[in-house]
């Protein structure tokens, strides 16, 4: 439960800009920051592997994880301690196959910043195509709050 904030209240514990970033976790998030990840495709990162095709090539979930990847290194430095974000949509099209032994990057740009939603444009390349790309969205959270309804849902263990 959240305790109300006076005046009274920020003077002594917070400063006003604390205050601002506990209200607006994203105030820091700025529209262009980008960020990338990369791998080299290795027998691990292919569709027979993950279980998402039979194809000795890149699986779809792990282009998905890079560019998740990417989004998160985009915004990792410009959050406040104790807040994280977390995916919350995805439209992505997979329009390449690349083999075992190319070097894939996926990038991710933010392109709209609204509340505590964040939207970037994501994108992936190997050696030689543009291999997917599409939106992606995520939500800032304050991690303790998140992880706590979280933990509800845990099933109880018996003593």
């Amino acid at each position: 439960m959240l305790k109300a904030i006076t005046r009274t209240t920020l003077r002594t514990t917070w400063s006003w800009r604390s205050y601002a970033i506990y209200m607006n976790p994203a105030a820091e998030i700025e529209v262009g920051l980008t960020g990338a990840s990369e791998i080299v495709v290795g027998t691990r990162d292919t569709a027979p592997h993950v279980g998402s095709g039979k194809i000795k090539v890149l699986a779809t979930p792990v282009m998905v994880s890079l560019m998740e990847e990417a989004a998160l290194n985009a915004v990792e430095g410009h959050l406040p301690p104790g807040f994280q974000t977390v995916g919350t949509r995805l439209d992505i099209t997979h329009v390449a196959a690349t083999p075992v032994g190319l070097h894939v990057v996926a990038r991710a740009e933010v392109i709209q910043v609204e509340g505590r939603r964040i939207t970037f444009r994501v994108w992936a390349d190997d050696e030689k195509d543009r291999i997917g790309e599409g939106m992606h969205e995520r939500i800032v959270v304050d991690v303790a709050r998140f992880d706590a309804r979280a933990q509800q849902k845990a099933p109880r263990r018996a003593p």
